[in-house]
């Protein structure tokens, strides 16, 4: 037998007689707990002696504060960080167990005044003092399991986020803007030049649970006029106690009883938003079709609320900003030849509804505010509720009272289950116009909403109102104090209705919208009908669209009444080309109007660059009898610092560019953030360091050069999770954790903050005096940083190491002798250019 043979039979023989000692060691005590012999270790290491692994015995964990979730009796309630703390167990072992809060424990359902033993607020809770209950902290998949007995808890609906969890956010200062313009010249020395710039800006301020808002729009025409329009200034915060918001300043009234009156003073309404989503009980989508490259202007209670361009063909508009009240939106399409659409899209509320046992209330007072400057600032005051009674009955009402101007409603609401919502209402008024005799009438007022799902049929809205000769509204006479065209154009008769059908499997689905009015007095009247189809097929989608505006104008006798018709049918189709182009489409779209022109486009459309955050298309159009050619060009980027936009289109008769930019700029106590435009609920992502991190599921939204970024469109008192996409992250960059949960108040900036490792990345392996690695389970830290996390020495003295400077010193520890640790001085200015994980070896002296 070879030596060699005899020294590795021994080698193995040595082995099987330590692993046969280690399992003879444990098995006496039947019931013990596992123990792991480190002098496995050391077969084939002899010099990693006295390896010391107490602290992963039995699993066991150091105390400490971890990010976990929260289960209790199987149901996830919350994301957080709490404190663990070392406690014996009934067998002696050492256990972590949560320091939880009594308030935090209310926050999640417990009953917390029915086991006083619990202790005090401010202590860790005695969970021993609920009859039956446990916790049990899962280290491998970071879960805190609570088991808590169903008498112990409160009901709760489905969706309940606890107020005691919800976030004020912090101090900040906030600037929305968004500014564009146009400049359009003639061609063939027909027409006239013209430009016009347009900009709105919101600047906010957020202290506490305290919200400023104002909201600003600036016009400049052609001539150089420029014009001035604060849509509205106000303070705001929530009423947590009475589900409410407080308004001070100018805002608007609801118009779920009373139609929406602007005003200046001070509001206390019900914010349902405030209800878990199970409780609760609409800014419309603007469609229409452009006949040329036209520009889109949309009013509401006579401001301008919105101004766009769009291409040829059927367009949808779904981006408004919130203008914090209601009123139909007017909408305005500027053709390329000069001439106009116009038509109303209805801002109306479905049926008046509330859970049985749910008051909903508004209580206004203040000034009337309008956008006639002229009006007098006449006081007035409202009120309404709305209230849920058993068997599906809503009954609602309100008052308003100013000194020309009284009325009450008085209305009911019924959930008819498979045929759908409807409610009826009725207003008398009393009025006293400006230099009329007081006069009075009713108003009648009739709502359905269903949503039929056998048939895939959607009534959004279908509404009809009718008032007498002698009714008036509020706004009608208030505004007959300061223009004496006010009381023109009463209205009599209005219908309205909205409607979407899926036509089943395959077949696409239809829309339908459409509003009709008359007036008294005047033969004034107004009928917009849109028709809409879409469907796909493997891909390719295709849509149908008809819209149809009728104004009436005249004095009163139908036999001098004169029309003005429009109406203009289109056809589209999008065809994608991924075999040939990522994200790109071609597409073919038809327009014909009621003089008979016809155009016919082609054009391409896609996305580019990283996240698709670069939107572009292409499109030329060739006309008939006489419309001629024409084309555009347009892109959109959304990036880090903001949004821009720009395009070029033509036509016959005159040629266009136009531009425009938009964003957010936020200051906060760390500074100041540049972003995207912001929404009305925002987090600002803190990640020091960690610059160029996509946030996930936010198109161009990244970290700053800073680490910092605003993340926006995140719903009010709810948990809102915000990933970082750790595929975006630089190479000298780790993240402790790449999610956080957020649950903000209305108009809250809440900070999400990221613990970064910012430093290079290496695999050192450590070599001690002796020549021999550091042993394996050794721990690692960085001298001089007592947040860092230790590092776990692996086989052969490796060690993975992040965040590291280009130079420091390690401390290397594996057991409690003088003897059983090291320390290294590091220079790694040699391998700082890489971009991957270097590789280095360390003496551990």
């Amino acid at each position: 037998m070879s030596s060699e043979f005899k020294r590795v039979h021994f080698r193995y023989a040595r082995l099987a007689v330590l692993i046969a000692f280690s399992l003879s060691s444990t098995m006496h005590a039947g019931y013990a707990r596992e123990y792991f012999n480190p002098a496995l270790l050391e077969v084939d290491n002899p010099t990693s002696k006295g390896t010391d692994l107490s602290a992963f015995e039995a699993g066991s964990q150091a105390p400490g504060k971890y990010r976990v979730d929260v289960i209790i009796n199987d149901q996830m309630v919350d994301t957080r960080e709490i404190e663990f703390k070392s406690v014996p167990s009934a067998n002696g072992d050492e256990i972590l167990q949560p320091c939880i809060s009594i308030g935090l424990l209310q926050s999640y359902g417990v009953k917390t005044d029915l086991f006083p033993e619990l202790g005090k607020e401010g202590e860790c809770a005695n969970l021993a003092a609920i009859p039956k209950a446990k916790a049990e902290f899962m280290f491998g998949s970071q879960k805190l399991v609570l088991s808590i007995p169903q008498a112990a808890l409160s009901p709760q609906a489905r969706g309940y986020v606890a107020p005691d969890m919800w976030d004020e956010g912090i101090p900040a200062l906030l600037l929305n803007y968004s500014v564009s313009g146009d400049n359009t010249s003639s061609r063939h020395g027909e027409g006239q030049n013209s430009n016009s710039q347009y900009a709105n800006l919101r600047p906010g301020l957020n202290l506490g649970p305290w919200r400023l808002r104002n909201y600003t729009t600036w016009n400049r025409d052609t001539s150089g006029q420029d014009k001035w329009d604060t849509v509205y200034t106000y303070v705001q915060r929530n009423i947590i106690a009475l589900k409410s918001q407080l308004t001070m300043g100018d805002s608007s009234s609801p118009s779920d009883v009373f139609d929406s009156i602007p005003f200046r003073g001070a509001q206390l309404a019900s914010d349902d938003d405030m209800l878990p989503d199970s409780l609760k009980g609409y800014a419309p989508v603007v469609r229409g079709i452009a006949r040329t490259n036209a520009q889109v202007v949309i009013r509401q209670n006579g401001y301008v609320i919105y101004q766009s361009y769009v291409a040829p063909g059927a367009f949808e508009i779904t981006d408004m900003y919130p203008t914090g009240g209601s009123g139909d939106l007017n909408v305005t399409v500027k053709e390329a030849d000069g001439s106009e659409q116009n038509f109303v899209v209805p801002f109306a509320s479905v049926p008046v509804l509330q859970r049985e046992g749910h008051l909903k209330y508004s209580l206004t007072a203040g000034q009337y505010r309008s956008y006639n400057s002229e009006v007098d600032k006449t006081p007035m005051g409202q009120a309404t509720a709305i209230y849920g009674l058993p068997h599906g009955f809503t009954l609602y009402g309100g008052f308003q009272e100013s000194s020309p101007y009284q009325s009450i409603a008085v209305g009911v609401g019924k959930n008819m289950g498979d045929i759908g919502a409807i409610s009826t209402d009725v207003t008398q008024a009393w009025s006293t116009p400006k230099d009329q005799a007081k006069e009075s009438g009713q108003s009648w007022r009739i709502r359905y909403a269903k949503d039929f799902a056998d048939t895939g049929t959607n009534f959004s809205i279908a509404g009809y109102r009718y008032s007498t000769a002698g009714y008036y509204d509020m706004q009608e006479v208030l505004d007959s104090y300061g223009d004496s065209s006010a009381l023109q154009d009463r209205r009599r008769n209005r219908a309205e209705m909205t409607v979407s059908q899926t036509l089943g499997k395959g077949m696409g689905a239809l829309t339908i919208s459409g509003v009709k009015e008359d007036y008294w007095n005047s033969g004034k009247s107004m009928e917009s009908l849109g028709l809409g189809y879409n469907n796909s097929w493997n891909g390719i989608s295709y849509g149908l669209n008809y819209t149809y505006n009728k104004n009436g104008y005249g004095t009163g006798d139908n036999s001098d009444t004169q029309y003005d018709k429009d109406q203009i049918f289109a056809f589209n189709i999008s065809i994608p080309l991924d075999r040939f182009l990522s994200n790109t489409y071609a597409s073919y779209s038809l327009n014909t109007s009621k003089e008979g022109n016809t155009t016919h486009t082609v054009g391409m459309n896609g996305s580019a660059m990283e996240g698709n955050a670069l939107s572009w298309n292409v499109q030329q159009g060739y006309g008939t009898d006489g419309v001629g050619n024409s084309g555009n060009v347009n892109a959109d980027y959304r990036g880090t610092y903001g949004e821009m936009n720009g395009g070029y289109s033509y036509d016959n008769n005159s040629e266009r560019m136009n531009y425009g930019i938009s964003g957010g700029i936020l200051a906060h106590e760390n500074g100041v953030t540049f972003a995207q435009p912001f929404g009305e609920t925002i987090a600002l992502v803190k990640a020091p360091g960690a610059k160029g991190v996509e946030v996930s599921n936010q198109t161009g939204v990244s970290t700053d050069f800073r680490g910092y970024t605003v993340v926006s469109n995140i719903s009010p008192y709810r948990k809102n999770d915000i990933a970082l996409d750790t595929e975006s992250m630089p190479d000298d960059v780790e993240l402790e954790l790449t999610t956080k949960t957020v649950i903000p108040t209305r108009g809250a900036v809440v900070r999400a903050e990221y613990k970064a490792n910012v430093g290079m990345r290496i695999l050192m392996t450590l070599i001690r005096a002796n020549g021999q690695p550091v042993p394996f389970g050794a721990t690692v830290t960085v001298d001089g940083d007592n947040t860092a996390q230790g590092f776990i020495v692996g086989d052969a003295g490796q060690v993975y190491l992040s965040g590291l400077n280009e130079q420091g010193n390690l401390h290397v520890l594996w057991g409690k002798g003088s003897n059983e640790q090291c320390h290294v001085a590091f220079n790694n200015s040699k391998v700082k250019d890489q971009n991957s994980v270097a590789t280095v070896t360390e003496s551990c002296n």
